[in-house]
C-alpha cells in the first residue's frame, strides 16, 4: 500500500538562512514563522497558475524568483516587502521538503 505524499511538507534551512533568521528582530522572526506555518500546509508548493497564492494571508505573496524557471526557487514576500524567504520545493520520493535558502528582514 502506497501512501500519497502531501502536506504538511518538511521545511529545512541552509545554515546561512537559519543564521540570518536568528539575527532578525522579534517582529521579523514571528512573521517568518507564521509564513512557514502557511507554506508547509499548501497543497501545491510550486504555486502553479494564476492567483496560486490567493489562499495565503494578505501579507504573504509568492512568485517564482525567475520567471524563466517556474518550478525553480520561489520568493515569499512578507509584509509588503519588509522581508522575504527564498525557498525551493524538492519533491523527493521518500521525504519531499521545502528548503529555505535565504531569509531577510528590513
Amino acid at each position: 500500500m502506497t501512501i500519497p505524499l502531501g502536506p504538511p511538507w518538511q521545511m529545512d534551512w541552509t545554515k546561512q538562512a537559519w543564521e540570518d533568521f536568528e539575527r532578525m528582530p522579534s517582529e521579523g522572526r514571528q512573521l517568518v514563522m507564521a509564513a512557514r506555518a502557511e507554506l508547509i500546509i499548501v497543497d501545491d508548493p510550486y504555486f502553479r497558475g494564476i492567483d496560486a497564492d490567493v489562499f495565503l494571508p494578505h501579507w504573504i505573496t509568492v512568485r517564482p524568483l525567475a520567471s524563466t524557471s517556474p518550478c525553480g526557487p520561489d520568493i515569499a514576500d512578507l509584509a509588503g516587502g519588509r522581508g522575504w524567504l527564498i525557498f525551493t520545493f524538492i519533491r523527493r520520493q521518500a521525504d519531499p521538503q521545502i528548503t529555505v535558502t535565504e531569509a531577510f528582514w528590513a
